[in-house]
């Protein structure tokens, strides 16, 4: 189990981090996931928002917000799944949402993620589809005040 203060959340850029962001999304989509590797960086990478996660000095999770509001290419290495970090991330990320006036964020979850997504308050708002042969749903959450 971590500690969560030796957790360090830090918002980059595809050109400080690029080697960290692409060495963790390799490893859980590429490897673990089977995401062809072509698909898996794109050109969107150098005009998003990237997030990475730190334990220790181990770099751990990472994630992605384009300037219009969605969240993706959220992981996690293996061993430090289920212990609060990807909710951490995704946290983080709404909250740099809100900051730059985005009053709603968006993403595909992969369908066996819904659930996560559901409890951090995204709703479902397309029927099932394939990405990279892998079936996800798109989700959204409004950030405005009611």
């Amino acid at each position: 189990m971590i500690t969560h203060d030796l957790l360090r959340i830090r918002i980059t850029d595809w050109y400080s981090d690029r080697t960290e962001i692409t060495r963790l999304r390799e490893q859980v989509f590429v490897h673990e996931q089977g995401v062809p590797p072509e698909l898996e960086i794109d050109a969107s990478d150098p005009i998003c928002i990237h997030i990475l996660a730190e334990y220790g000095n181990e770099t751990v999770g990472t994630g992605r917000l384009t300037l219009d509001g969605h969240i993706g290419r959220l992981a996690v290495l293996r061993e430090y799944r289920r212990q609060g970090i990807g909710k951490t991330l995704l946290d983080r990320l709404t909250r740099e949402a809100t900051h730059r006036g985005i009053n709603q964020v968006c993403l595909n979850a992969q369908v066996q993620a819904i659930p996560f997504y559901e409890q951090a308050g995204f709703k479902i708002s397309s029927e099932e589809f394939l990405d990279a042969g892998i079936p996800h749903r798109a989700m959204c959450r409004y950030l405005g005040s009611n």
